[in-house]
């Protein structure tokens, strides 16, 4: 079992690196030669970095009422493309969005209570039954299932995750600091390191051709960089985080091409919708609670 850590502590940590990365990172992209085809690209993609760091780290400046507000507006944006990705109706679209209203409030209730007595068996009960109402009620007998399970999985991976930015306290934090460096690191470490070619080069899943070996090699010590600079560096902590870097990417991939888009959204600039910029984060953020709570 991991210690939680004070948000403070990991706040004053972590955002002076986090901003001299940025800085590193806008130099870099500057350095570009106008000619580069994808230099546009870079920028935008800097542009959001900087603009979603900032949102995150301000919002857990405010402590855990930040912590909370930002949960629900994550999840509100979040189950809006995910019932868009998973062909979900009304029905399942209302029961991602209380959820996604309702269960961070939930999490700052419970607040310093015991992790067990917020989260137990009974709340995944609830949770379930939630999830395939709209389904039975419908009397779907061609995709009732199928709605159903993706419903769930929506409620799991989406709500129930952002609940972990109120629970984890500063560790919150340091996961995501974490799954930033690593994100970064298996998008340029990865195609450094795949040149490399063998395994390293292979790809881990046929849903994601760009999370090679080599990614997710590079992704672990960006990873173990992030919790360092946190100062919240454990063994099960680094693999829970990069457990999420591993999954959260494939998993939105494979929702992506189920539905046949490229992107979740296009409102961000040069990265497509929330989803494909937080998918890692909120497996991360559930394993995360695995390990700690």
């Amino acid at each position: 079992m991991t210690i939680l850590i004070g948000a403070e502590e990991v706040l004053t940590r972590s955002i002076p690196v986090v901003a001299g990365a940025l800085g590193v990172g806008g130099v870099a992209v500057a350095a570009v030669p106008a000619r580069v085809a994808a230099r546009p690209a870079l920028w935008r993609r800097w542009r959001t970095w900087a603009a979603g760091a900032a949102l995150f780290l301000g919002a857990l400046c405010l402590g855990v009422i930040g912590a909370m507000v930002l949960a629900v507006v994550l999840g509100l944006i979040a189950t809006g493309e995910y019932a868009r990705l998973a062909r979900l109706g009304r029905g399942e679209r209302a029961v991602l969005g209380t959820a996604a209203v309702l269960l961070p409030p939930m999490a700052f209730l419970a607040y310093g209570v015991p992790a067990p007595r917020a989260f137990d068996l009974r709340f995944l009960a609830v949770l379930l039954v939630a999830g395939v109402l709209p389904a039975v009620l419908s009397g779907d007998s061609a995709r009732g299932g199928e709605r159903a399970a993706r419903t769930v999985l929506g409620l799991v991976w989406i709500p129930v995750a952002l609940s972990g930015l109120v629970v984890l306290h500063g560790t919150a934090v340091a996961v995501g600091v974490a799954v930033a460096f690593g994100e970064v690191c298996a998008w340029c470490g990865g195609r450094f390191l795949s040149r490399l070619g063998g395994g390293l080069a292979r790809p881990l899943s046929a849903h994601a051709p760009d999370r090679t070996w080599a990614a997710v090699l590079a992704a672990g010590i960006g990873v173990a960089s992030g919790l360092e600079v946190a100062g919240c560096f454990t063994v099960t902590l680094w693999a829970a985080v990069l457990g999420g870097c591993v999954v959260g990417g494939p998993l939105v991939s494979l929702l992506r091409r189920e539905a046949g888009v490229e992107d979740t959204r296009t409102w961000l600039p040069g990265v497509g919708g929330l989803l494909d910029r937080t998918g890692s984060l909120l497996v991360a953020l559930s394993l995360a609670m695995v390990v700690i709570l």
